[in-house]
């Protein structure tokens, strides 16, 4: 039978290991995204690997990314915002 101590530093071992794969600002890629893209890219007859298609997917990411860059913004800025100007009762 397990003892509990050891069943949990295997939690927090886990933990810190799945936490470990994941940055901050970084989208994870999935394969919802992946397929959204695709269909996106081929709904004007593109074929997949051609350039029209490449750019299309890189437009995409481009999109995406900007998106997560002015989210980021946004936060840091509200961050500020409210350490500029704490609410005091």
């Amino acid at each position: 039978m397990l003892r509990p101590a050891k069943i949990c530093t295997a939690l927090i071992v886990l933990a810190l290991a799945l936490s470990a794969c994941t940055r901050r600002g970084e989208t994870p890629m999935t394969s919802t995204l992946s397929e959204d893209d695709d269909t996106f890219c081929r709904a004007n007859n593109v074929v997949a690997g051609s350039p029209e298609y490449v750019a299309c997917r890189r437009d995409r990411d481009v999109q995406r990314a900007n998106a997560a860059a002015r989210a980021d913004k946004t936060q840091r800025n509200l961050g500020e915002y409210m350490m500029n100007n704490p609410v005091r009762p």
